[in-house]
């Protein structure tokens, strides 16, 4: 079929078509008037994305994710807001809605829920897809309470955000209080501790006790570094003058002894009475009163520089001895100073990991202590970050039933339904109206056509359909 044949077709079928119209819209717009009229009262509210806590001013962190939006629909949409509504706007203690419930449920559940999820129904969220802004509709046969409901949706939504927020506040400000007792006990236990170790060691002051210890052993050490090296020294000439009388060499060769004044003093003393005594002996005999006052006076010096050499010799092992004995106390009295530091490196270790416990408990009960102050804070706050834009007004139109949406949909639908209908009826009673149907439907060639014809125009068009056939 071609477009002139579509067009005879609805020509033919005008009547049915323009009937078929004609009823649709007629009928559209009858349910149209005889519908109750809806009205839809809507408000808008701004969740702010970049809002700070009021307690802590920090940026919030859940605003940042890509679901927050969808997650305050899902709020503004649940039960819990809609029996805040219910409760806001006491429609349970409404006789006529307790009338509904009894019919609706025949007395089955609570009419809170029952009325919350009635709401629920004719609620509609809707956010923005470029901004911030949440729309909360409502839809009812009456303007104000329509009105009504879509701001008590947003009051609703604005106290449960902040409940939201508020109760795991208050929880966790119960458990830090609970948390600031155990930390204010371990730290006075911990102060307890450090008191009693410092008591019971007499600690005052550490640090400057060791250094005190330190400088002492310091002292130490040098002294026996210089007593070790007299002792050295002094077995050093005990082990020469040992090794010399074993040799059978006299102890006047030692160096202590020729260095000794007296000594030396008493040897001159002696060459000198030895030579009185020489010249004596060539004058007189021996049995001279001269000569043996000589030689009583030589054998006097010569026991006395013996005496004095024995003495000299005594001297030195016993400054051995001394020296060696020095060396033993001081060796005695350093181990000590050692022990005694190593006690006091001891106590102050123990005394900082007391001390430390101390700060660390303090840390502890000071951090709890702010936390749990600023949580209870946010446990108090009344602030949210959701605004009312623009609240709900009655509205002065009804939302539904659209009259003029309605004629002009039904106009297009009738038009498509009226020409569904004439093209069943023309395949129902095949009719020919046209050369081309005799065509189409017979397969044979058409010599003429009969009726009124324009000059020039249908005259053309029969020449080249005879044309056609007298090619085919």
């Amino acid at each position: 079929m071609n477009f002139s044949q579509f067009l005879l077709v609805l020509k033919a079928r005008k009547v049915v078509i323009l009937f078929t119209l004609l009823t649709t819209v007629a009928t559209t717009l009858a349910v149209s008037l005889l519908m109750p009229r809806s009205y839809t009262a809507t408000t808008s509210l701004v969740v702010d994305f970049k809002g700070a806590d009021p307690v802590s001013g920090m940026a919030l962190p859940a605003q940042l994710l890509p679901g927050y939006m969808a997650t305050q629909v899902d709020i503004i949409a649940s039960h819990n807001v809609a029996l805040k509504v219910v409760d806001g706007l006491k429609l349970a203690e409404n006789a006529a809605v307790r009338e509904q419930f009894m019919e609706a449920t025949e007395g089955r559940g609570t009419i809170r829920d029952w009325m919350a999820d009635l709401l629920l129904k004719y609620v509609n969220v809707v956010p923005s897809r470029e901004s911030s802004v949440v729309d909360i509709s409502y839809k009812g046969s009456d303007p104000q309470f329509a009105a009504a409901i879509a701001n008590a949706f947003a009051q609703a939504y604005i106290i449960t955000n902040l409940d939201l927020k508020v109760e795991p506040a208050k929880l966790t400000a119960a458990w830090f209080e609970g948390q600031i007792k155990a930390l204010r006990d371990n730290l006075e236990k911990a102060q307890a501790n450090l008191s009693a170790y410092q008591r019971e060691k007499g600690i005052v002051a550490v640090d400057e006790r060791l250094d005190v210890e330190n400088a002492r052993l310091q002292e130490l050490s040098s002294q026996l570094v210089v007593a070790q090296s007299m002792a050295y020294d002094a077995h050093s000439r005990q082990r020469q003058m040992s090794e010399g009388a074993n040799k059978g060499k006299a102890a006047e060769a030692l160096p202590e002894i020729i260095g000794n004044p007296l000594i030396q003093g008493m040897k001159a003393n002696l060459a000198q009475a030895e030579a009185k005594l020489a010249d004596v002996s060539e004058r007189a005999g021996r049995n001279h009163p001269e000569y043996q006052r000589a030689l009583a006076e030589v054998e006097s010096l010569r026991k006395k520089i013996d005496t004095e050499v024995k003495n000299a010799s005594s001297g030195i092992v016993h400054t051995a001895s001394i020296s060696q004995a020095r060396v033993n106390d001081l060796r005695s009295a350093l181990a000590a100073q050692k022990a005694k530091i190593l006690e006091l490196t001891h106590k102050r270790d123990d005394f900082a990991v007391l001390t430390r416990e101390v700060e660390n408990a303090q840390k502890m009960l000071d951090a709890g202590t702010m936390r749990s102050g600023q949580t209870r804070l946010e446990s108090q706050t009344n602030q949210t970050n959701i605004a009312v834009l623009n609240p709900a007004v009655p509205p002065i139109e009804p939302s539904s039933p659209r009259i003029p949406l309605n004629i002009a949909l039904s106009v297009f639908l009738g038009t498509l339904l009226g020409i569904g209908i004439g093209f069943l009826m023309e395949m129902a009673d095949r009719r020919v109206r046209s050369a081309e149907d005799l065509i189409d439907g017979l397969g044979v060639p058409v010599l003429g056509v009969l009726g009124k014809s324009v000059a020039g125009k249908k005259t053309g068009s029969m020449e080249r359909m005879f044309r056609r056939q007298a090619a085919a």
